[in-house]
């Protein structure tokens, strides 16, 4: 599998979209671009990279979250490259709803689809066993403090993710966490435990 980061635009607050490909660009492989950005800024360097011959350069989109900076390009990207569009919630240009559990073909690995509440209601984590990768979109992975508040679903989520083989985090507006990926999860769950059980203590 190979992921390339694309550049967004410099004038706009925009999120990091990743084109997914197969290694070797098969027929079978699925071209998949998870989230776009506020603009259509990404066309031109999708146009300049070798996607496979006989197949669409996007076959499908994948939209971690309904906010305007990851999916605002969205009209750009459908009229340029006419993919299949999924997410979680029903927004428009949407084609096809998300499900939990769901299994999704991106680029030449299989991928879960994990519904995590938290940053938004339609947030999804997509998680890749045979890669150990997770594409995070805009949840918080990485947690330094014990003062936030978090959901005991959104707890259960990330200690299920914790207990997953994470070696690379691709996030929606950081750089991508090559090294020590599940230690930052952990810490993470360690850091939303600590702050759960220090308001329970002042609050006895």
């Amino acid at each position: 599998m190979k992921v390339i980061q694309l550049k967004s635009n410099p004038d706009l607050y925009s999120c990091n979209a990743y084109l997914v490909l197969g290694s070797w660009n098969t027929l079978a492989d699925v071209n998949t671009l998870v989230d776009i950005g506020q603009d259509g800024y990404i066309v031109d360097e999708i146009e300049n990279v070798s996607t496979g011959v006989g197949k669409k350069k996007i076959q499908q989109v994948v939209i971690t979250h309904n906010h305007f900076d990851h999916g605002a390009g969205l009209r750009d990207i459908k009229e340029r490259f006419d993919p299949v569009v999924y997410a979680f919630s029903p927004v428009d240009g949407v084609d096809r709803l998300l499900e939990n559990g769901q299994r999704l073909r991106m680029g030449d690995a299989e991928f879960e689809v994990i519904h995590i509440a938290g940053h938004s209601n339609d947030s999804v984590f997509l998680y890749c066993e045979a890669e150990r990768v997770l594409f995070s979109g805009d949840t918080p992975v990485n947690i330094h403090s014990s003062e936030g508040s978090y959901t005991p679903e959104f707890t259960a989520v990330m200690e299920r993710v914790c207990a997953l083989r994470v070696e690379t985090i691709y996030s929606g507006h950081d750089r991508p966490i090559t090294v020590g990926a599940q230690s930052v999860l952990c810490r993470s769950l360690e850091n939303i435990r600590r702050g759960a059980g220090n308001r329970a203590s002042r609050n006895a």
